[in-house]
């Protein structure tokens, strides 16, 4: 059990991006309030409206006697956590949205750990919070590491691992060493700034405790809403970071072009009935970075396509997978 970090402690910057949450971002404030860390007054919270048309900003006025607010307008939750950053004063930062929970010891728990290893990234466990019949409840519980799979940071934090930004605290040390946040990927952005740290060459330290509640709706979640548009962003990143990585000696090893080639082939698997230009630029990066193999699913399904047309190859490739 990690010790209780004493009030010397650095300063956490709780950084909240909000669009359209009023129905959320009250209870998710109360989670920051109610951190035992903040009994020794070591949290700072900033929230940036980006744009709200549900009467979030009347809500935020009864907040500013303890946060920070800054109204803005739309341009996206990328923007919104960049503005936030750009007005913390924190040694640490705790990215939060506002739809998301902070259970009571997630600061003190992830500060302890950082001060304790001298890492730059320490995540916690944390719970799926889902709708159901009307209300949240909580589900899974997600204790993921990031080294599980493979001891290269760099394609963990692309293929293997994901963390909602609840469960992270990042050292602003290590953050002033990254890009900003990227405004380009309207999707995945959270999951490109966690690859970015990686890229910086951040430390990570694991704290073994459920730290976070992470808010599942898929009614208003643009990952499950529009399979095109993560799609679309999971082709643009991959091809990012397969240049990034081509672009560095040694940088594009065994282990980061089969990450790639999974990647490419998922998105290709997952377009393939939806979208069929979208389908070929997928297939096209997967035989790029050397997918091939008759019975792996991209080369089976092009092939198909080619010899039965897309409606006849759809037909057996449905019949495949009952298979």
């Amino acid at each position: 059990m990690l010790r209780a970090v004493p009030p010397e402690t650095p300063l956490v910057s709780v950084l909240v991006p909000s669009f359209n949450k009023a129905q959320y971002i009250e209870e998710t404030l109360q989670s920051v309030y109610a951190q035992t860390l903040a009994q020794a007054a070591r949290i700072e919270i900033i929230v940036v409206d980006d744009g709200s048309t549900d009467g979030s900003p009347a809500l935020l006025e009864r907040h500013r006697d303890r946060c920070t607010v800054i109204l803005g307008p739309n341009r996206g939750a990328s923007a919104a956590r960049q503005t936030a950053l750009e007005n913390a004063r924190g040694e640490h930062i705790q990215y939060l949205d506002a739809d998301d929970l902070l259970l009571p010891r997630a600061l003190e728990l992830q500060t302890a750990a950082l001060e304790a290893s001298g890492g730059d990234v320490s995540y916690g466990d944390w719970q799926r919070y889902v709708l159901s019949q009307g209300s949240f409840v909580r589900g899974d519980v997600v204790a993921a590491k990031i080294d599980a799979a493979t001891s290269d940071a760099e394609a963990a934090c692309f293929r293997h691992f994901w963390s909602p930004p609840a469960a992270l605290l990042y050292r602003r040390t290590l953050i002033d060493r990254m890009p900003a946040w990227h405004a380009s990927l309207p999707v995945i952005q959270d999951a490109r700034y966690l690859q970015e740290a990686a890229f910086a060459g951040a430390s990570f330290v694991h704290v073994p405790e459920l730290v976070a509640l992470y808010r599942e709706d898929a009614g208003n979640s643009l990952s499950k809403g529009s399979q095109k548009k993560f799609v679309r962003d999971m082709l643009v990143n991959a091809r990012e970071i397969e240049a990034l990585w081509r672009g560095r000696e040694g940088g594009l090893n065994e282990e980061r072009r089969q990450v790639l080639e999974d990647t490419y082939g998922a998105g290709a698997r997952m377009i393939f009935e939806e979208d069929d230009a979208l389908y070929e630029e997928c297939y096209a990066a997967f035989r790029g970075v050397g997918g091939r193999g008759a019975l792996r699913w991209p080369v089976l399904s092009h092939r198909l396509k080619g010899v039965l047309g897309k409606p006849r190859a759809t037909a057996v490739l449905r019949a495949l997978k009952k298979l």
